[in-house]
């Protein structure tokens, strides 16, 4: 695994550890609603960046976490636009998800 490799999965790591706090603070009807599709989506991501970390991505998972990047983009906008976390919460949460976005484009070109 090299180095660039690790970057994605530390990114992925530090944006679970950063969420899950702000979706305990969600109502609780919410918590296992929008809040369960955002940890989902999260643990999906970070299962699919496993598997590109390993070397046995194959262009159709580079699309599924770009899907899946694309969902919980919405999801945390939706939280925002429900007032479930903050405005400075959500641009921290919505940079760090861009920058994954950023960084696996660049693993996309260069590994297929």
């Amino acid at each position: 695994m090299n180095h660039e490799k690790l970057i994605l999965f530390q990114k992925t790591y530090d944006l679970i550890l950063e969420i899950h706090p702000a979706i305990a603070k969600f109502p609780k009807n919410q918590r296992f609603i929008l809040g369960q599709k955002i940890e989902n989506t999260l643990i999906t991501i970070l299962e699919l960046v496993i598997v590109i970390n390993l070397g046995k991505a194959t262009p159709n998972y580079f699309k599924k976490l770009d899907i899946e990047l694309q969902k919980l983009k919405i999801f945390i906008r939706l939280s925002k636009d429900f007032t479930f976390i903050n405005m400075k919460k959500y641009e921290s949460l919505e940079e760090k998800v861009v920058e994954l976005g950023r960084l696996l484009g660049g693993f996309q070109q260069v590994l297929i």
